[in-house]
Parts: C-alpha cells; sequence; structure tokens
C-alpha cells in the first residue's frame, strides 16, 4: 500500500471538498491518502442531505463566510480556528469502515499527546445517539451539539468531529480539530429564533470544547500537524517522507485544480 501525505495549507471550502473527492476519484486500490488543510475564507459545511434553508445565506455573505456542502453525512460546522483532516483508503485489505473509523480516530488521539501530554486524556466516545430523534430537535441543525460512536472527546465534551462515507470501492472520511472557539459563532448563521439560537449557545459550550479552551494557550498550527502525522504514522505503521511538491493538475489531470500543497510518500507493505 503506498500511502501519500498532502499538506494542503488554507483554501476555499469549494475547493476543499472537491480535492477530497477528486482524492476518492482517482485513488487506485494500492494506494491511500492522510491530507491536512485548514480554510481561508472561514466556511460553514452541510452535510451531504442538509438544506441550505438551515443557513442564514445572506449574513454569511455579508460576513464573507463560505458555505458549502460536504460529500459526507452530518450537520452543520463553522470550520475557522481548526485543522480539518481527510482519509482516502480503499476497501481492498483488512480494514472495514468502522475499523478505519476507529483507527483514525486512534491516531489523531495518539497525534494530541505528542502535541501536549495533558491530552492523553482524550477518549472515544463509546455511546450511539439517535441521530433520526436528535435531527428532529432545534440542535440536530448542528454538527458539535452531540458526539457520535467513537468520536474523539476529551472530559466529555466533544473535541473532534468526524464524518465518513464511502464511495463506491472507496472510504472518504474527514474531520474537524477544534482549536478555537470561533466554531460557536456558527448559532449566528442558523436560521432560527433568538430563543432557540440562545440555547444553542448553551448548549454548544456544554457539549464542545477545543485544544486552546483545553491547553489554556494559543494553538501552534504547525507543531500540531507535526504531532497529528507523527500520530498517524504510528498508529498506521508507516513512515512519511518528504518529497518534491506537485500540482494537483498533473497528480489528478484536472485543469482547473491549481493547489498550494506539499506531497509527501512512502511506500509500506500491508
Amino acid at each position: 500500500m503506498i500511502w501519500h501525505l498532502i499538506d494542503s495549507d488554507a483554501n476555499t471550502g469549494n475547493y476543499n471538498m472537491e480535492f477530497d473527492l477528486e482524492l476518492v476519484h482517482n485513488c487506485k486500490p494500492d494506494e491511500a491518502y492522510f491530507r491536512i488543510y485548514r480554510w481561508n475564507p472561514f466556511c460553514i459545511s452541510l452535510g451531504a442531505n442538509q438544506s441550505f434553508d438551515d443557513i442564514n445565506l445572506f449574513k454569511t455573505k455579508q460576513d464573507g463566510i463560505d458555505v458549502v456542502k460536504r460529500p459526507t453525512g452530518g450537520r452543520a460546522i463553522l470550520h475557522a480556528e481548526e485543522l480539518t483532516y481527510s482519509v482516502v483508503i480503499p476497501l481492498n485489505y483488512k480494514f472495514s469502515p468502522r475499523e478505519i473509523y476507529v483507527k483514525v480516530s486512534h491516531a489523531l488521539m495518539r497525534g494530541l499527546e505528542i502535541y501536549n501530554p495533558f491530552l492523553a486524556k482524550s477518549e472515544l466516545e463509546n455511546y450511539q445517539p439517535d441521530f433520526p430523534k436528535l435531527l428532529e430537535e432545534p440542535s440536530g441543525v448542528l454538527c458539535f451539539a452531540s458526539t457520535a460512536k467513537n468520536e474523539v472527546k476529551f472530559n466529555g465534551k466533544k473535541l473532534i468531529g468526524s464524518a465518513q462515507r464511502k464511495l463506491n470501492n472507496i472510504v472518504l472520511q474527514h474531520g474537524s480539530i477544534l482549536c478555537g472557539t470561533f466554531h460557536k459563532k456558527l448559532v449566528d448563521y442558523i436560521n432560527s429564533d433568538e430563543v432557540t439560537k440562545n440555547a444553542l449557545t448553551s448548549e454548544l459550550n456544554t457539549k464542545t470544547t477545543e485544544l486552546g479552551t483545553i491547553l489554556n494557550e494559543d494553538i501552534d498550527y504547525q507543531k500540531l500537524k507535526t504531532c497529528l502525522i507523527a500520530g498517524f504514522e504510528l498508529e498506521w505503521r508507516v513512515k512519511f517522507e518528504k518529497s518534491e511538491a506537485l500540482k494537483l493538475v498533473s497528480t489528478l489531470g484536472r485543469s482547473h485544480f491549481a493547489p498550494k500543497q506539499k506531497l509527501l510518500h512512502q511506500q509500506y507493505f500491508l
């Protein structure tokens, strides 16, 4: 199995989602991808089956916030002070989608512990909420209002939100590692009354946390990237090695793509 590591820096919401889908569409049976990226401008992403009507699009445009659909499920997230990851991997060897989900979460937790040993207290959620019931509630529009089974939490609060989808024989999983509190401003862009918005803000404060809040310090994003990569290497037993930066237009063959990414890779035989 050939693993590729891609550091895409910060790009628009459409770019980031198209990039993940391009990796899926071009992933070969003997290769997989681990990608790290951010968002510029900040962006609200909606689950594949979520309506744009949930969001005040006039206000997002006024404030310069992107709005996009994710190819995966789940609910709304405001991508701002965070580091985002994606994993693209074929289902042609020993891991099932559920096992991939768990293994990725363990890799992320290893990376967090490398970043700061205090984060070793992170753990996986072992309870699966009743999502059809949750979607009927006002908080059903917000991804970080609840924690799904095997997502990463800290002291009972959701720290990393992840979503997964199988596309033909390829699994795409991506997720948000919260670093600062700006994600809570998502409530400002929800189409709802003020009473409901106040309740949603309270719920986010109760059910979510961020690395900066836990550690009481600003997060060093470059150091965090390095630590997450190290955690991924340990969990998946691969060693990424730096190679020449490549343009996705030549790698994947789509002329409208010209990403600012660093491509790293290592061949690893399972």
